[in-house]
């Protein structure tokens, strides 16, 4: 499965971009793991980029993986509840 890593910073200020960046990258591959690691300084616009992408692979039939969501991220997630939305796998023990 292809890699897309979201940027370290992820604010309204670049999220525009870099749903644009994920949207294109699904349509050239919509079996795509986003590799979310590297986010340190986000907003929930982080979440609409994601949102983007996941609604541009389920139109091509693809899916979506996020992996290395940094634990403040997945907070944010299970407050707008969308775990199940995201595919998000399990809290490891």
């Amino acid at each position: 499965m292809t890699r897309f890593s979201l940027p370290a910073v992820l604010t309204h200020a670049q999220a525009s971009a870099s749903a644009q960046a994920l949207v294109t990258a699904v349509k050239a591959q919509p079996q795509l793991t986003i590799d979310a690691s590297a986010l340190q300084q986000f907003d929930s616009s982080a979440l609409a980029v994601l949102l983007a992408g996941m609604r541009e692979a389920q139109a091509l039939g693809g899916q979506l993986q996020v992996q290395g969501l940094p634990a403040r991220a997945r907070s944010l997630v299970q407050v707008y509840g969308l775990t199940e939305v995201l595919q998000l796998p399990p809290v490891p023990a």
